[in-house]
């Protein structure tokens, strides 16, 4: 096992936005438009190279514009051009100017997110979740052109940071969450991180929709434990790709029925 990896800095994602939209580009410039996404199914290339020029465009234009809410930036989004060659034209400007924006931005600037937790309302949190959304959709571009390699360790590990605690782990203000299913243990073997988690259902009524909420949710919890119900271990990068149900070549040990209720909360997950 290396030495323990450290968070990556602001500059460092920075470079990862910028690399990783480059490789991506660069494997839709030479795949067929036509070619299917094997891990986006209904998706062929040109629609992923879509669906990430349009995420890129929106959130350039919600740190650019200071933006509170969504709307705005929403209603500003490009339309998808038919020819293949101007869409890779209007994602190379898109990404370019996403990350100039993001490089003349302070962090603590506050603008719009979705996150539930107020203090992730900044430019950071932006920051941090595009670099991670880039990475995961250049797997999804290595795996349609049949060229995959591996992810930065030390990124990868913040990915499984992140897609624990934001993308699965947590519950809404407005809601209760009970604790029940089983704790695990991810752990990443080459770069020293693990993280421990306590599986549960958080309950609760959407206070502008008015639905009723019973769902499968996680915390990531203090590690420590002596004992857990379940572990899942394997490389940063194969853990981060497999916690965002991609292809992941992991280690599952331990209790069947709590993996089972871990598996639930992923199937529910991400894209």
């Amino acid at each position: 096992m290396d030495a323990a990896v450290t968070d990556p800095t602001r500059a460092e994602l920075l470079d990862h936005l910028q690399r990783e939209s480059a490789r991506f580009a660069g494997l839709l410039g030479d795949t067929d438009p036509a070619a299917p996404v094997p891990s986006c199914p209904d998706w062929t290339a040109s629609d992923l190279l879509w669906h990430l020029t349009e995420v890129q465009a929106l959130w350039r234009t919600v740190v650019r514009d200071r933006l509170h809410g969504p709307a705005a930036a929403q209603a500003a989004a490009p339309d998808r051009p038919a020819d293949h060659a101007e869409l890779l034209a209007l994602f190379a400007g898109t990404s370019r100017d996403l990350h100039l924006v993001l490089s003349d931005t302070p962090s603590a600037t506050a603008v719009w997110t979705w996150a539930d937790d107020e203090a992730d309302h900044s430019a950071g949190f932006v920051l941090r979740r595009q670099a991670h959304e880039v990475l995961v959709h250049r797997l999804d571009a290595e795996l349609a052109a049949g060229a995959v390699t591996p992810f930065d360790p030390a990124l990868a590990t913040d990915g499984i940071d992140e897609v624990l605690h934001v993308m699965y782990g947590g519950y809404p203000p407005w809601a209760d969450f009970a604790a029940g299913g089983g704790t695990g243990r991810v752990v990443a073997t080459d770069t020293g991180r693990s993280w421990d988690l306590q599986l549960g259902r958080f309950t609760g009524t959407g206070p502008e929709s008015g639905r009723e909420f019973d769902e499968p949710t996680l915390l990531v919890v203090p590690g420590g434990r002596s004992a857990v119900d379940f572990t899942v271990s394997g490389t940063a990068s194969e853990l981060d790709r497999w916690l965002w149900n991609r292809p992941g070549d992991v280690a599952i040990d331990g209790d069947d029925a709590a993996v089972a209720v871990f598996r639930e909360i992923l199937a529910g997950g991400v894209q």
